[in-house]
């Protein structure tokens, strides 16, 4: 049977990092639903181009579309084994559409680890970042400051913080993802798939910890 995670975490929490340690650990493949939307709509496949056509009037795109991109990526040979999915389901109405897609493919999901990580700290996180305009190096005004304030230390150039970055944007991202994941989590926690994991212990420590909760599901 194929193995499928779900890894469900605010912005800021680490996703991605645990997400690459845990694809080569398991031998899965990492699929961000981010990454599906921007390869479809930059190859102008022919769910990207039902999708642009909601994205151009500012609509969401709706499930069915959404879905039929996971579908296509799942399907391919480098997911035989199973698949990490972040970003995606986001609802409890598209992770039903998951488990029966899943289902027809001889797969179901069999943990989903959720890193929590108190509001205020991811705002530290992300909205202490900067961004070299040169080439893109970054920084993080506590955890990783450049030698000289303001500047990059690799190429000289000015550091500036991207809009994504900035406090008020950082909040409202949080807060859209709370109210909208909120029921996901439950929905995960009634089918005791929910493993929910303190992502301020250290990155190593929430690995160990995922690595656990995944090993005994299996």
């Amino acid at each position: 049977m194929r193995i499928y995670l779900v890894l469900l975490g605010p912005p800021g929490a680490g996703k991605g990092t645990q997400a690459q340690i845990l694809a080569e650990k398991f031998n899965l493949v990492h699929v961000s639903s981010g990454d599906l939307f921007r390869e479809n709509l930059k190859n102008k496949t022919v769910l990207g181009q039902k999708a642009q056509a909601y994205v151009d009037r500012g609509e969401l795109v709706p499930d069915d579309i959404t879905i039929g991109m996971v579908k296509d990526r799942l399907m391919k040979s480098d997911c035989d084994n199973g698949a990490i999915l972040d970003g995606f389901p986001r609802t409890p109405a598209q992770a039903e559409a998951l488990a029966k897609l899943l289902s027809e493919m001889d797969g179901k999901v069999v943990s989903v680890p959720f890193i929590s990580v108190p509001v205020e700290t991811l705002i530290e996180r992300l909205s202490g970042r900067w961004t070299c305009q040169a080439q893109g190096h970054i920084y993080h005004e506590k955890n990783n400051p450049p030698r000289v304030a303001g500047i990059c230390d690799l190429d000289g150039s000015a550091l500036y913080q991207r809009e994504d970055d900035k406090r008020e944007t950082v909040m409202h991202r949080i807060q859209v993802y709370q109210d909208q994941t909120a029921p996901l989590i439950e929905y995960y926690r009634k089918q005791n798939l929910l493993t929910e994991i303190d992502g301020t212990i250290g990155i190593e420590n929430v690995t160990d910890r995922m690595i656990t909760a995944i090993q005994e599901a299996l």
